[in-house]
């Protein structure tokens, strides 16, 4: 008999080592890093003032991806204008402080590929919310022409 209950008990600890053999370890490894509340699409509307040139505004959307290692507080931002003077996509980089949750500082800057042909720089700041983003967004759109600079402001809603 126990012969038996020996070897039944060696025959399931074979099997339960077999069963995880070849596989990850499937526990945790530490803690998550979660989500940040900027991660997503944010959509609203981008107004534009230029020297000499009425004020105008288009639709915008901003897209925030957490880069890993920051402690949820710098992103890649893909930005997709549909303003008229400024018609661009780019992928820029944004930073919030001084922490990661709201309401937090945001601060983004980059560089685009203008419809005049040229390399032209943004920069943004204002506040985030949860739920909206109000800043500032200033730039120098082809500096070799005239009326290059722009500032303005944009406002945005969480979408997705």
């Amino acid at each position: 008999m126990k012969g038996r209950t020996f070897l039944a008990w060696l025959s399931l600890l074979v099997s339960a080592l077999a069963a995880g053999c070849g596989k990850e370890a499937s526990g945790p490894t530490g803690p998550s890093p979660g989500r940040s509340f900027l991660e997503g699409t944010w959509t609203g509307t981008l107004l534009i003032e230029r020297p000499g040139e009425p004020s105008s505004s288009g639709q915008v959307s901003w897209t925030f991806e957490a880069v890993d290692g920051t402690n949820l507080q710098s992103f890649r931002v893909t930005i997709r204008s549909q303003h008229a003077w400024l018609p661009i996509t780019t992928t820029v980089t944004s930073a919030i402080t001084p922490s990661n949750q709201p309401p937090a500082r945001i601060s983004t800057q980059g560089q685009y590929q203008s419809p005049r042909g040229c390399v032209g720089t943004l920069l943004s700041v204002g506040n985030a919310e949860t739920l909206t983003i109000d800043a500032d967004f200033s730039g120098v759109d082809c500096s070799t022409l005239t009326n290059s600079t722009f500032t303005g402001r944009v406002t945005l809603t969480k979408t997705g």
